[in-house]
């Protein structure tokens, strides 16, 4: 059975950092594209950034040089690093492992950006 667990969310003065780590179980997914989606009240979910199987990444122009994403194949596990963190950056952080037919989530984890 897939799992995926989502940790290090929390609230952030603006300005802050926070890393969200995401550790998947139940398969081995290094042929997998792992990524971090979020949404925010009132808003769609959107992607905000996935890294392949090969370690390219990819990123939502809205977080682009602030946040980096990471994988370790070996552990399972995929982080995204959040710099410079905005009020606009609260949402609910869920983490996401897909292939082309299949696609896992995480139940999520909130990030608040607050002072």
């Amino acid at each position: 059975q897939v799992q995926l667990v989502e940790s290090g969310g929390g609230l952030v003065q603006p300005g802050g950092s926070l890393r969200l780590s995401c550790a998947a179980s139940g398969r081995t997914f290094s042929r997998y594209t792992m990524g971090w989606y979020r949404l925010a009240p009132g808003k769609q979910r959107e992607l905000v950034a996935d890294i392949s199987s090969g370690g390219s990444t990819n990123y939502a122009d809205s977080v682009k040089d602030r946040f980096t994403i990471s994988r370790d194949n070996a552990k399972n596990t995929v982080d995204l690093q959040m710099n410079s963190l905005k009020a606009e950056d609260t949402a609910v952080y869920y983490c996401n492992v897909r292939a082309t037919v299949v696609s896992y989530w995480g139940q999520g984890t909130q990030v608040t950006v607050s002072s």
